[in-house]
């Protein structure tokens, strides 16, 4: 196809909503008065357009546990739900914890076509650090190259899946480094020390008590230092899936002083809580835990407040007999949800809770900004990475129809308002991806 013109619809900005028509030529966007031809056309009367959304935390599982998720499958997942650019994790098998690792994952990525797949490098090793140097350092064109791919450092500063935990003397020596060489780090924030405590005091074996067994104080003490950290050596701090008032609160205190400290929050800390153990089980089973219904309003009027900057799903698929094996707090922690994130929202917005606009905000603007990804909103001359989604279809979450290979969700049977219709991405450098254009899968996802 040469060439595409989508009439009728409303784009969503940042700042509000614009109604235009869009030509899409060679994979390039021009805004046109409806008087505009093309060789095909999209009635987008009544429809919403956004730019293809970030998930800024997610675990494509690739290499080492495929048999969990591969790059292939979690992209589909995240083109079906909208989300066209991801930032993966390093807790793979190897860990990304050299340039060579860093490297054998964009060459995995560049098979992949239905989003862009970018990744954080991780440490647990002095040695780690000295890739990490060498990546965002070197003048070298290939270290520039994979510069381009690399988001900035994870650190885990409690244990996760992977048991990547860092060690407390690295930690400080990665604030200092990333400091000098402008790396964002995003940090785990979890006090082992506490939770060791916590879960010393706890004999009852219910899955409920998972929640218990990392309480929000260590959240709130691991972000405490970690900002800390950021004061002294003025290195980019971002938080990852914040779960809890105590730790919001230590957030924004450290924006109120200036420092350069960002976060996120899950779309599932923001819409299930600890009552859901019980009909959810060990598919609740997440870190960090699932918090009470007061700590999911906190994070909503966090939100509003503009102290969180981004909603990322944490998308962490493991297979469901991998979930139901064994003891329930020995149960793999993580949940899917890079496929329901836009729905939920859009669904959310339906009630007046949250804008359009506060979509394109928390899961396009703010991580574009805080990763520098490069990605363009809709403009003349930008490429061609945008949704169109009716905002009024009503469907239900079901495993079955979704993409992840892991084969479940936490929102099973939930009820949405808003769909993708379809994706269009600029790939191969110049063509327009328009798969499912005129032939949409059977699962209506294109």
């Amino acid at each position: 196809m040469s060439s595409l013109l989508i009439s009728g619809g409303t784009i969503i900005r940042v700042n509000g909503e614009e109604k235009a028509d869009i030509l899409i030529q060679n994979g390039d966007i021009s805004l046109v008065d409806s008087e505009g031809s093309a060789d095909q056309t999209i009635d987008a009367s009544g429809l919403l357009i956004f730019p293809g959304l970030i998930d800024c935390h997610v675990h494509f599982r690739e290499p080492g546990l495929t048999h969990k998720a591969t790059m292939k499958s979690e992209a589909r997942a995240a083109r079906a739900g909208g989300v066209t650019t991801v930032c993966e994790m390093p807790n793979t098998s190897p860990p990304t914890f050299t340039a060579g690792a860093l490297a054998d994952k964009v060459r995995l990525a560049q098979e992949v076509t239905d989003c862009d797949i970018r990744f954080f490098m991780g440490a647990v090793a002095r040695e780690h650090l000295a890739q990490l140097r060498t990546v965002w350092a070197s003048l070298l064109p290939e270290m520039q190259r994979l510069k381009a791919r690399c988001c900035g450092l994870k650190l885990f500063l409690e244990n996760s899946t992977g048991d990547l935990k860092t060690d407390q003397d690295l930690v400080e020596e990665a604030f200092r480094l990333c400091a000098e060489i402008d790396c964002p780090i995003v940090a785990h924030c979890e006090d082992p020390v506490l939770n060791a405590s916590a879960n010393a005091a706890i004999s009852d074996q219910d899955i409920a008590t998972h929640s218990l067994r990392r309480p929000p104080e260590s959240e709130a003490a691991s972000i405490e230092h970690a900002t800390t950290l950021a004061r002294r050596y003025g290195t980019r701090l971002h938080i990852a899936h914040l779960s809890a008032a105590l730790g919001l609160e230590v957030v924004r205190r450290a924006k109120e002083e200036g420092l350069a400290v960002t976060c996120e929050v899950t779309p599932h800390h923001l819409l299930l809580d600890t009552s859901r153990y019980e009909d959810l089980g060990v598919f609740a089973k997440m870190n960090p835990p699932l918090r009470s219904s007061e700590d999911s309003a906190a994070l909503w009027q966090g939100i509003a407040d503009g102290v969180i900057d981004c909603i990322a799903t944490d998308h962490a698929p493991h297979l469901k007999e991998e979930k139901e094996a064994g003891s329930p707090l020995s149960a793999p922690s993580g949940v899917p949800g890079v496929e329901t994130m836009l729905p939920l929202l859009l669904t959310v917005a339906a009630t007046g809770k949250l804008s359009y606009s506060d979509i394109v905000r928390l899961c396009f603007d703010n991580p574009n900004t805080i990763y520098s990804l490069g990605k363009e909103h809709i403009a003349d001359g930008a490429d061609a990475d945008i949704l169109i989604v009716d905002p009024k279809e009503e469907w239900e979450i079901h495993a079955v129809s979704l993409h992840s290979l892991c084969g479940w969700t936490p929102f099973e049977g939930a009820k949405v308002r808003g769909r993708v219709k379809y994706v269009l991405r600029k790939v191969g450098g110049y063509a327009v991806d328009t798969q499912g254009l005129t032939n949409r899968a059977s699962r209506g996802v294109v």
